[in-house]
């Protein structure tokens, strides 16, 4: 499985950069990680450069994290990202959200929760939940339900 993530801002955190960095650890042997992070500025130039960063998926599918997504629980979860027979690429925006045409570009608008997070927090849930979910398809043991 080949999995981009694709984010708006970088870590600033420590911390929360040794998470996502372990999380990524723990995918390796089940997908293949590329992280791209993009400078943050406002919604509008933001919106420009990840259309300009997604040129280089065409044909990847797209999942745009955003407060307007669809909720899952993560076996549910686990089964949508089974079921993309392609790169997936997930986006998430800057402070202040996801330009219109990345929504609109988007295969499918996931939450996260009904919760708003910074996007350093919503990249360690990313992670942690994409690291669940091929746990789940793989029948690991990391997930109790």
């Amino acid at each position: 499985m080949l999995i981009k993530v694709l984010v708006v801002g970088r870590l600033k955190d420590r911390a929360i950069q040794a998470r996502c960095d372990e999380f990524a650890k723990w995918l390796g042997p089940y997908a293949k990680l590329e992280v791209q992070e993009l400078p943050d500025s406002n919604v509008a130039k933001e919106g420009q450069a990840i259309l300009k960063a997604l040129e280089r998926d065409r044909g990847a599918a797209l999942v745009a994290l955003s407060e307007e997504g669809k909720e899952f629980t993560s076996v549910k979860f686990a089964e949508v990202l089974g079921k993309f027979d392609r790169k997936v690429v997930f986006v998430i925006g800057g402070p202040y959200g996801l330009a219109p045409e990345i929504r609109v570009k988007a295969d499918l608008l996931w939450s996260l929760s009904r919760l708003t997070f910074t996007h350093e927090l919503a990249r360690l849930l990313l992670f942690e939940q994409l690291f669940r979910a091929v746990n789940i398809l793989h029948g690991g043991s990391y997930h109790n339900p």
